[in-house]
Parts: structure tokens; sequence; C-alpha cells
């Protein structure tokens, strides 16, 4: 997989940079030094140290050698009677003191050959443990790079108080790979290229055909799943070792890889910016395809994405929103165009006018949609907000916060603005965010989709938003109780349902949008024919357009219901009945009360006064949004407070339920819970609590000597 590749960019900011070569990378199978690997790699820095890098090497070999050079010795100052005797096996610190002078003499050589000044520098784990010591250290090391000379390092074996070389990995650095990484944080280096004697890290042990090269490892989805081979047959550690300084190295912020040692020339490819080896990187999860990442991927990221969203200031997430709506409108005419080709797909197919319509983005949409996110971006950033102080004690002050609720989950059917309507939310309020759409949107949700996050900065990641784009993928997330917090389907009733009976994460929604208006006697007939008019046809398909139309028993006596079935009749609208209207209008009689047309049809019935209409509701309604039309103020009341639904309206179209219409900029759907959050969920419905308390050292010890006021505290602006 070579060529260039995006997830390596970064190396175009690299100046300093950390260079460990193994034991297995210095040495031959059979232990003497590998002089053509020493100088390959002593050609690369020298490259790389005229180009203007600064170049930091920690090399491991030190005490192979020094045992092949003992040995040796042994071999020639041992009698024939000596050689018949056991041979106890050599002190390896001895084997550190002479192998460590042999591989500089070495390194000396070959950099003098090559007109570069080497320096070396060795340290044990306990030096690490004087500050004095570490500020030293950055000195001198900033002086050598200054005057264009190598620092090499290694642990000083022959002195260290460690029991034994490759026995004791206590500490703060255990081997040259976690001194590596050790050295890579204090002297603030911009990479780290672990180099070995293979690839990069396997799926499975090297050897094995089956393993695949992880060309990003992120811990998450590798952790579990990689099987190492044997440990290096010459070094300390292996692999393993270095994965875990590797993993470390890079959650403090500095970029890892581990690559081949073996290879000509990969030092100078990695930072060219080639694929080579396997990248450890803090925002690695953001730059793997989607195609790549599962579902517990995918949420695992976007929890990961959102962390960094929460840690942005309020005028950075406002910028995001932003820019994001500025995006939308630059790229209007790509998106029409999608959204075009899925309308006609649509028709093709045969699907319901109703669904046709739920999916047309038409004419102004676009700029509505930006509207809402300005508002949106305008709004008193909700993260973070202290909802209630208190003083418990002397010297604690509890407060009381507003905070994101995590990952959420959004499945959602035809409508494609509730893509950008979603995911502008989940901004606002810090969440991260998993988006299902249905497959007759498919076009105009990944083109959405591609213009929101390419407005995400790198600093928060694209996988902030994640789109999942296959229907079997489903039934998994749900089962993602761990790490996806709350699950907001948008659809038909039997969508809603299915989801329901299909998880353990709680579910925010409605099935159903039934939604009444109830005429009283008293209302104004023009009033009345506005209202329900509007109710109806200015968007049939939506959850919040009126399905059953409720009228007092005086308005079909007098005349007045006549005119307004006249009126929607002429608009297009197709009329049944209840029991009582179907016989007394003439009219088809519904099959249920309990049904949602999502078109231009309505059920009519005729109720005797406002309690039975109250009583109606109850009975067949989906606790969506209700209305009365009356100018007798204390029904209006009466009804009001009496139906309990998520919004109850007095001569106002139930149109009006909506998240914008609200002020609340947009919505993620329109809940009939009762629990959390109730009617237009905007962002104060994503948000959750937690409790910040801040003391100078109390403790509980039984409560003595505590003395609780519980004293209410004004909040601070």
């Amino acid at each position: 997989m070579d060529g260039l590749d995006r997830s390596r960019a970064f190396v175009k900011d690299v100046k300093r940079l950390v260079i460990k070569v193994g034991t297995a990378v210095v040495t031959r199978n059979d232990g003497r030094l590998a002089l053509g690997r020493l100088g390959g790699l002593c050609e690369q820095i020298k490259e790389l140290n005229s180009q203007g890098y600064e170049v930091i090497l920690v090399s491991s070999g030190a005490v192979g050698l020094g045992r092949q050079r003992l040995r040796y010795r042994k071999l020639v100052n041992s009698s024939f009677a000596d050689l018949q005797k056991p041979q106890i096996d050599l002190d390896g610190k001895a084997c550190a003191g002479v192998g460590q002078n042999c591989l500089m003499a070495l390194y000396d050589t070959m950099f003098s050959q090559l007109d570069v000044t080497s320096a070396q520098l060795l340290v044990t784990d306990s030096d690490f443990r004087d500050k004095d010591f570490r500020k030293q250290l950055d000195e001198t090391v900033g002086s050598l790079l200054a005057l264009r000379v190598i620092p090499i390092f290694n642990e000083n074996d022959a002195v260290s108080t460690r029991r034994a070389p490759y026995e004791d990995s206590s500490g703060i650095f255990w081997d040259n790979d976690s001194l590596a990484a050790l050295l890579a944080l204090e002297l603030k280096a911009d990479l780290l290229i672990l180099l070995s004697d293979v690839d990069g890290l396997y799926s499975g042990p090297p050897s094995d055909p089956g393993s695949k090269l992880i060309h990003t490892y992120i811990k998450e989805k590798h952790q579990g799943e990689i099987t190492f081979g044997d440990k290096s047959r010459v070094g300390r550690g292996g692999m393993t070792a270095k994965v875990k300084a590797a993993v470390n190295a890079a959650s403090a912020g500095v970029p890892v890889i581990i690559t081949s040692g073996y290879a000509a020339g990969n030092i100078l490819k990695v930072l060219e910016g080639h694929c080579i080896g396997t990248l450890f990187h803090k925002d690695a999860c953001t730059w793997v395809s989607v195609e790549e990442l599962g579902g517990q991927d995918m949420a695992v990221a976007a929890r990961e994405s959102s962390r960094r969203l929460q840690a942005l200031s309020s005028e950075d997430r406002k910028r995001i929103l932003l820019d994001i709506a500025n995006a939308l409108e630059a790229n209007e005419n790509l998106i029409r165009a999608e959204n075009e080709a899925d309308v006609a797909a649509a028709q093709e197919a045969g699907y319901e006018k109703s669904l046709v319509s739920r999916l047309a983005l038409k004419p102004g949409k676009i700029s509505s949609l930006a509207k809402s996110i300005r508002v949106l971006a305008n709004m008193e950033d909700p993260i973070g907000h202290v909802l209630k102080r208190t003083h418990i004690a002397d010297g604690l002050i509890l407060e009381k916060t507003s905070s994101p609720l995590g990952v959420l989950l959004i499945v959602f059917e035809s409508r494609p603005d509730a893509l950008v309507q979603i995911a502008s939310l989940a901004i606002r309020s810090g969440n991260g965010l998993l988006l299902k759409g249905g497959k007759e949107a498919k076009r105009s949700n990944a083109i959405l989709h591609k213009v929101i996050i390419e407005a995400i900065p790198d600093s928060v990641g694209g996988k902030l938003i994640g789109l999942v784009t296959s229907r079997d993928e489903i039934p998994d997330l749900l089962k993602l109780d761990d790490v996806i917090d709350l699950v907001i389907p948008r659809g038909s009733n039997k969508l809603v349902s299915q989801i329901k009976n299909s998880t353990k994460i709680p579910v925010l929604g409605h099935a159903d949008g039934i939604c009444h208006v109830y005429v009283d006697k008293s209302a104004n007939s023009n009033m009345a024919r506005r209202i329900v008019l509007d109710a109806k046809i200015d968007y049939p398909a939506a959850c919040n357009a009126v399905e059953t139309l409720l009228v007092h028993q005086e308005w079909e006596q007098n005349g007045a219901l006549h005119d307004l079935i006249v009126d929607l009749r002429t608009e297009g609208v197709v009329l049944y009945g209840g029991p009582r209207a179907s016989s007394m209008l003439n009219i088809p009689e519904a099959p249920s009360f309990h049904h949602e047309y999502s078109s231009l049809a309505c059920t009519i019935e005729i109720v005797n006064d406002v309690y039975e209409a109250i009583d109606h509701i109850h009975q067949h309604g989906s606790a969506h949004t209700d209305c009365i039309i009356t100018e007798d103020n204390e029904v209006a009341e009466l009804f009001l407070r009496q139906v309990d639904s998520a919004a109850v309206f007095h001569n106002a179209s139930t149109r009006f339920c909506d998240g914008a219409r609200f002020g609340l900029g947009a919505e993620v759907g329109i809940s009939t819970s009762r629990i959390h959050a109730r009617g237009p969920v905007g962002v104060e419905g994503l948000l959750t609590t937690r409790w910040i308390l801040r003391g100078s050292g109390q403790v509980v010890d039984g409560d003595n000597g505590v003395i609780y006021d519980h004293k209410d505290l004004a909040i601070e602006s």
C-alpha cells in the first residue's frame, strides 16, 4: 500500500524526530553486526541532517555485541581444561559495558565518513526521577541539535540498578522502546520512528500467511484482535514492547510509526508521506474510512471526537456551525442535483407520494436550513452551563451543570433535511452522532454528510458524525448500549416500534403523529377554517399535520361544518368519518381512529362537548400535538390543562409544533416520551447534567465536625 496517504499529511510539519533502532536491526542472525543496515541507517540520518531535521537516535545492540566480544575473549583465554567445565553465562552488565564502547566506536566511524558528528548519552531509569537532570537533558540535547550533532541514546545497562537487562521491566522506562517514547515526550519530538525487523504491526504473527499489515492502529479496534508472535530473538521486548511504547507516546500527542529497518530508505519514505509501516496517532480513528470501521468502532470514534469538540471554546464550536451553514449554501447546486436523482429514482420505483414529498428538498430549503444553523450557532452555549449552585458545608461548593449525553444514534426515513438538523444540533450540544437514513435518500444523505464533515476541523475529526450505509448494521448498533447513549428514531410507526423492541438503549421519539384539532362551539368560523386548512394541507406528510378533526355538534346543526368540509374538499382532502360523522355527513367510515394518513386525507368526528373531545384524544391520540379552536377562554384552559400531549395549542395550527418555529434552531425529532425530553427536541433535549464539587481538603469521616447548610447560591454569569 505504497503511495501518498492523507493520514500521513502530518509529516510535513515534522522538524524533530526520534529514531529507535532495535537489536534485531543492528545485528545479523549470527549475532554479528549488520554493517550494511547500519551504514544505510547512517546515510539516511545524514540526509535528514542536511535537510534541516533534528534527529535523535536511540540504539539497542550493545549487550548483544558485548556478549559476542566477551565470549570470544573468554574462548581465547581459556585452557582446554576450562572448556571441559560447565560454562557460566556471562554477566549482562559486563556485556553492556564492553558492547556500548564497541557500538559507539562503530557509529563514530560511520558518521565520520559522512561528515556527521555524533554524541553518546547513556541514561538510567533513576535519572528521570530527578527534575534537574531532565532540565539539563533538554538543554544538552538542544545544544547538540543546534550544532547538527546526532545524539545517540542508550540505557546505561552497565551501571543500571535493574536486576538484569532482559528481566526487569519496572520503572519509568523498561527497555529502549519505552526509552525512545519517553525521550520523544521529554524532548518534544514531532515524530517517533521505531525500526523493527518486520514491515510493521500485523494482525497476527508475520510468518502466518493469514496475518495482515495494519496501516493505522486504532486501540479500540485492534487491541483485542492482534495475536503477537514470539518476542525478539535478541532484544528485550519485540513487537509487544513496541506497541506498548507506541500507544503511550501517541496518546500523549507524539505520532509513532513502526516500520522495517531492513528496507532501504524507509525513514526517508516516512518523512515523504508514504504509507509504509503502522501509524499510531491520537486522532487515527478519525482518518480511517467508514468501510474499515464497524458499528462499535464508529461509535467509539464519534465519542472520542465529541470529547475533542467539547474541549473547544464556545466560539470555536460556533464557528464550526457557521462554516457548515456556509458550506451548505456553497454546495447547493450539487446537493440539489443528488437530491433530484433520489426523487426521480423514488418516483420510478413507485414510492408513495407522501414519501416522495418528504424526500424532496424543495426550492429555498437549503437556505432555510443554513439560516436555522446560524440561529443555532448564535444561541447561548449550552455546554457546561451552571444550572444550580449550592453551599454544602464550609468550603464545599456544589454545582449542577449541563453536559452532553455522549453518542446519539438517529435512524430516520426519507427526509434528508433531517440529517442537517440533527448534525447541527449534535455539534451544538457536544455529542457524537451516528446517522442511518433511508435507502431512498442515499445520494442526498451522502452528499450532505460529505459537505458537513468536510467543514469540521481536523482538531475534532470528521468521525464526529458517522453515516451508517447498510440496513444490516442497525441490529448490531442497537446492541451497543455500552457506547451509544440514546437512540432517536424518526419515521413510521413500524420503524419506531421495531427499534423500541430491539434495544436496551434508551429510545426518544414518537411512534405516531395522530394530531387532533377540536373545533369548539364558540370557535370563530373564519379562524377555524384557516387553522384546519393549514394544519392539513401546509405539509400533509409531516408528523404535526392534523389527522383527526373533532367538531362540536352545534357546528353540524348550524351548518358551519358544511362550509369547512367544502374548503377541505376544494383543496383535495379526502374525508373519512367516525361512526357519528359518517352517517350524518354521508362520508365513508374511517377504518380506525388510530391512523396516520400522512397525506391529503383526514378523519372527522362529531362530539358533544370539550369533555368528550378530551376523552377521544386520550383514547385514540398519540400524545403528539393537539389543538382547540375556541373563543371561550375557560374551555380553552380546561383543554390545555387536561389534554396530556407533548404540545397543546389554543387557536393555532398544529404545524407550529416544530423546533425551528419554537426557536430551538432545529430539532432531532418530536418526542412523545414522558422521560427526559418531550415535544420538539432541540439542544436542551440532547443534554444531561453532572455534578461538580469544589472543596479544600474536606473528608467525610463519619460526618464528624461537618455542618451541612445546603444554601442556594447565586449563579454567576
